[in-house]
């Protein structure tokens, strides 16, 4: 079918059945009984003999602009395996927001390449705002961040859910003959992450909502630097629990300490890439994977 939309566009552009014909190297009669077949598929009309002319039918001008996106949309693919074919690996760029690049970003990377080797991987980062930018002006083709984006020019994948945890290091010592509340952060010493990025944003949220004051020893934009210097100020944080790591806990001498409301503080973990038939083929396939 696709062979009978490019005969009937190259028809409309040459406003002529005989020089179609030519140029399409068939017989006016094989060409004409074509286009009945391409009617009677999609059973309506393409044209209307007018005199000596032929003249688009409102389906035939639906019909011509959807052969001209079929062509491009052809053409392209065309492009993309001739590309894949030519250089055998595919380059992606990853944006990756602040929090997801130490949390996310490299697990991500690893299964990405296990999976697909074939592709050349790149990263850039930034804050949420300035990666959601990058994709928007394909100058990343993906990007992970750690909230759902709404926009209307860009998809939007849900990976995970996440959510903050309270670490202390061990020789902390909790008092508490019951489970810690959320009010038991009120005045209690901690190293926090650095402001602007969505995991402060949702830090200072919760220290809102529930009316908190935490003694703010420092303010770090490395969960790294803030995992090893709790132990050493005797100090608490927030993390957000895809960064937890059982041998991280044990490395640095720190314990999760369970409370209810910190569960609570759901966000979505999301890949976000612009119009996908802007990315490779090979690309694209791999994001339908996730999605299922």
């Amino acid at each position: 079918m696709i062979e009978e939309f490019h005969m009937f566009a190259a028809i409309v552009e040459h406003s002529s059945m005989n020089k179609a014909a030519t140029l399409l190297n068939l017989s006016q009669p094989a060409l004409s009984r074509k286009i009945a077949k391409l009617e009677e598929e999609i059973g309506a009309k393409l044209f209307e003999r007018v005199g000596k002319r032929l003249e688009l039918t409102r389906v035939g001008q639906l019909t011509y602009e959807y052969a001209v996106n079929l062509r491009k949309l052809h053409r392209r693919y065309m492009d993309s395996v001739a590309e894949y074919t030519a250089a055998g690996r595919t380059s992606i760029t990853i944006g990756a927001s602040l929090t997801t690049l130490q949390t996310t970003l490299p697990d991500f990377i690893k299964t990405l390449n296990a999976s697909h080797p074939e592709f050349d991987i790149k990263a850039v980062t930034g804050k949420t705002h300035e990666i959601v930018t990058l994709v928007r002006d394909n100058k990343a083709d993906i990007a992970i961040v750690a909230s759902m984006i709404e926009d209307s020019q860009l998809h939007c994948v849900p990976l995970f859910d996440d959510h903050l945890l309270l670490v202390i290091p061990t020789s902390v010592t909790v008092t508490h003959e019951e489970p810690l509340s959320i009010e038991d952060l009120n005045g209690l010493p901690m190293i926090l992450f650095s402001k602007g990025t969505w995991y402060r944003k949702l830090t200072d949220e919760v220290f809102a909502k529930y009316h908190l004051q935490p003694d703010v020893r420092m303010e770090i934009d490395s969960f790294e630097a803030i995992v090893r210097l709790l132990h050493t100020c005797r100090a608490a944080t927030l993390l957000p629990h895809s960064y937890m790591r059982k041998q991280l806990l044990a490395d640095n001498e720190l314990v999760v300490v369970p409370i209810r409301e910190l569960e609570e503080t759901k966000r979505t973990t999301c890949l976000i890439h612009n119009d996908p038939s802007d990315l490779h083929p090979a690309v694209r396939r791999w994001i339908s994977e996730l999605g299922q």
